[in-house]
């Protein structure tokens, strides 16, 4: 049975066909980590771990990549806002990240900092730079020229360039207003790391092209991510690396929906999110079935009610699995099989094959949790 998934960038369902025969690469968005995890995190952190259990499940050998931020404004500004060392900033909330996914029993092969990559990052920019693709402007901050790619847009659907800019506070030394940053000059009292163009830190997007590539290889399967990275992020991402290692550099961008609070992206700007480490002590693992139970690619409203319902449903499950269980051994110590057993065994069967059809047709899990 084929494996298909939704890719954004065809804007239609596709079979995964991995790179290496065998081995599906995952590449996925992680946190920056300047604030506590919430449920909306969460979900994104959930889907993708289900995924790559369920390719595991069908003999791949998965190889499941989520990097740390742990370098950026926001770190620097709550750094200054609370006078602590911007270090000791991303620390303590990269560890409150690690526990929400040991609590949702989230596994993740590689977890790359930024920190530890930035000799990567330096010399994929400066190959952007000799390849033609980025340039150094008066105050040595480094920009790509997106105009040199001639296939920017198709992921997000923006086709009109004009209509927006990026990093709008530096207009006046950018070729053009959309032009975004890969090397971002430090001012007074800023972090920064020494590099060709002076001292500086990284821009955002340049890090996952490097930590992904460093990780997968030059081109991978999966690329994962909310919806919101959708636009700048994951645009400007496959244009930097599509810009070094060729088109198709991934298989299939796969995009998961928002947490909603009510019309809202539940969000730390907006002053309504749910700690993570809160709703679990609340719902426990219920919140796996709660984040699973719409499809991933639709948004998910939050509600006690649905959390309620995904609670009820998680010790169903429980239950259920203890008592076959508890059949399994009488079955084998009696050493003969009843004939009710046998009938529950054919019920067995008919769900484990729906199971495979949901999820193999664009991860369908709220059918898969419905059988």
């Amino acid at each position: 049975m084929e494996f298909k998934l939704y890719n954004t960038l065809t804007r239609r369902v596709e079979a995964l066909k991995p790179v290496e025969e065998g081995t599906v690469k995952i590449y996925v968005c992680g946190p920056t980590v300047y604030d506590y995890t919430h449920i909306g995190h969460g979900r994104t952190y959930v889907v993708y771990d289900a995924l790559k259990k369920y390719l595991s499940l069908r003999g791949f050998n998965v190889v499941h990549v989520m990097n740390i931020t742990d370098i950026d404004d926001k770190i620097i500004n709550r750094s200054r806002s609370e006078g602590r060392d911007w270090r000791e900033i991303a620390e303590e909330y990269a560890r409150d990240y690690m526990e929400a996914l040991s609590k949702l029993r989230v596994t993740v092969d590689h977890h790359p900092r930024v920190t530890d990559h930035i000799k990567e990052i330096i010399e994929f920019i400066q190959l952007l730079i000799d390849k033609g693709y980025a340039y150094l402007a008066p105050s040595g901050s480094v920009y790509f020229e997106v105009d040199k790619y001639t296939d920017y847009g198709r992921l997000s659907g923006r086709a009109s360039r004009e209509l927006w800019s990026q990093e709008p506070e530096f207009l006046g030394e950018k070729k053009k207003p959309y032009d975004f940053v890969l090397w971002r000059a430090s001012k007074p009292g800023e972090p920064y790391w020494e590099s060709p163009w002076g001292r500086g830190r990284p821009g955002w997007h340049i890090e996952c092209s490097v930590m992904s590539s460093r990780y997968l290889g030059g081109r991978f399967d999966i690329h994962g991510g909310g919806t919101d990275l959708i636009f700048p992020h994951h645009e400007n991402e496959r244009a930097q690396s599509e810009a070094v290692y060729g088109g198709g550099w991934v298989g299939i961008w796969m995009h998961t929906g928002l947490v909603m609070v009510g019309s809202d992206k539940m969000s730390k700007s907006l002053g309504n999110i749910i700690p993570l480490r809160e709703a679990y002590g609340e719902w426990g693992l219920a919140l796996r079935v709660w984040y699973l139970s719409t499809h991933y690619r639709k948004p998910i409203v939050y509600s006690e009610e649905s959390l309620e319902q995904a609670r009820r449903f998680y010790e169903r499950f429980t239950n259920t699995w203890s008592l076959l269980e508890k059949l399994e051994r009488e079955a084998v110590d009696k050493h003969y099989v009843r004939d009710e057993d046998l009938a529950l065994a054919g019920r067995i069967i008919g769900v484990h094959n729906r199971f495979h059809e949901s999820l193999s047709n664009d991860f369908n899990t709220p059918e898969m949790i419905s059988a």
